[in-house]
């Protein structure tokens, strides 16, 4: 077994990462759920007043998130009346956009997600928060670059 050095990362990333993740997002829905939403829910919303009308595998993309996840998340924004889903350019491809009142919602949830990103800036500094963000986009960069094991030959 080869020796790991001094400085060389200890316990498992993974789950690292998740306790840090249910914890900002427990922050986050405590906000967002006084609009009404759950963070994931504002989340997809967010991207679909921004991006739509949109294909769902573009959606999906912009998202970094399975196709089958999307279309599980999407139902309840369906169901709600905050977004729908129409028939694309070709009879045979879909688009989503949100509803009026999907924007209205969005529009709500966002003055409480950005009470939650303050809060969250307050209690752990802006300054920590800047490098968190410049970490994580330096993983999510380095992470799209690498064939997943399944993929490769």
């Amino acid at each position: 077994m080869p020796s790991r050095s001094p400085s060389a990362p200890k316990g498992c990333s993974s789950l690292k990462l998740r306790q840090v993740s249910r914890r900002v997002s427990q922050m986050f829905d405590e906000y967002v759920a006084q609009a009404g939403l759950k963070t994931t829910q504002y989340s997809l919303l967010s991207h679909i007043v921004r991006l739509g009308p949109v294909q769902p595998g573009k959606l999906a993309a912009a998202m970094e998130m399975e196709a089958s996840t999307l279309t599980r998340n999407l139902q309840v924004l369906v169901a709600q009346g905050w977004a729908e889903i129409m028939e694309g350019t070709d009879g045979r491809s879909r688009l989503v956009q949100a509803t009026s009142e999907g924007v209205k919602m969005q529009a709500a949830a966002k003055k409480q997600w950005a009470r939650a990103q303050q809060a969250f800036n307050e209690q752990l500094g802006e300054p920590l928060v800047s490098r968190l963000h410049a970490v994580l986009d330096e993983c999510l960069q380095a992470m799209r670059a690498e064939v997943p094991p399944s993929e490769s030959p």
